[in-house]
């Protein structure tokens, strides 16, 4: 069967871009190559696990886990159903601290922590940009860490990023202090789960999406103790979910000495997504 029929007869069941992502993904190729070839001929494997592949995803099993790759600010990143699929939303969130670092002035390297870092894509992009930065990354899963430490090394970031398992910041000394505290946490309120898309709420796992209720538990354990960790006048950059900016606010808010400034970005959508707050002078 040439690659015109076998995605026409793929695309009955799914999306003509998806048949094409996948049968790329097969051949090795991009998608241009499929594009300018309609006629070669498949080989039988390569036709059988099109038509595997097809029928798990008319089934919602997300792309990336057919696939197992991500694109996130322009890296590569391996993904299993272990770990969030990383989204382009939480781009901003990594741009947001890249524009806000210079402020800091400092001869020392910079310190950053990303806590639930997944796959590890907020802390590869930042370390990526970031050559002299200081990088721990925490993650209570240990399957998400081993993911997270899998792409640093295909990334050839492995000595840049120091990963540990942790529950939050419950594995990072006392002492301890860093500029920057970065996190994607789990935001989503378990009131919303019939709302999410079968994509989503069939394969993502859970404890990286649900947060209680209203979606804000891991914020009231998470805010005091990034901010017993920052170092004066440090970042704390937070991903959230919609409709919570003013929780979280509140959240901020309750310790208004402990603030210099606290501010919220739009995502792409003009959607609530990010939140910046600065600690005070000790």
């Amino acid at each position: 069967m040439t690659i015109r029929s076998a995605l026409i007869a793929a695309a009955t069941n799914i999306a003509r871009r998806d048949a094409e992502t996948l049968l790329a993904h097969i051949l090795c190729r991009d998608r241009a190559y499929l594009l300018a070839n309609p006629e070669a001929e498949l080989a039988p494997a390569q036709l059988a696990a099109l038509q595997t592949m097809t029928i798990r995803r008319a089934a919602h099993e997300p792309l990336q886990h057919l696939t197992g790759r991500q694109e996130f600010f322009g890296l590569t990143l391996r993904v299993t159903p272990n770990t969030l699929i990383p989204r382009p939303e939480t781009e901003l969130l990594v741009e947001a601290v890249l524009h806000c670092i210079t402020d800091f002035a400092t001869a020392s390297p910079l310190r950053i922590l990303d806590i639930g870092t997944g796959s590890g894509a907020i802390a590869l992009a930042l370390a990526s940009r970031l050559p002299h930065a200081q990088v721990t990354a925490v993650d209570l899963s240990p399957a998400a860490l081993e993911v997270a430490r899998g792409n640093a090394d295909s990334l050839g970031l492995a000595g840049r990023i120091r990963f540990m398992q942790s529950d939050l910041l419950s594995a990072i000394a006392p002492e301890e202090r860093f500029d920057v505290i970065v996190s994607n946490p789990p935001y989503v309120a378990l009131t919303d789960a019939p709302t999410l898309a079968p994509e989503v709420i069939d394969y993502e796992p859970h404890t990286a999406l649900f947060a209680g209720l209203d979606g804000l538990a891991i914020y009231r354990r998470l805010v005091p103790a990034a901010h017993a960790a920052l170092a004066s006048h440090g970042l704390l950059a937070l991903e959230f979910g919609f409709g919570q900016r003013e929780g979280l606010r509140a959240l901020l808010e309750a310790t208004p000495s402990a603030w210099h400034s606290i501010r919220f970005l739009d995502d792409y959508a003009g959607i609530p997504r990010v939140a910046l707050a600065q600690r005070s002078a000790n």
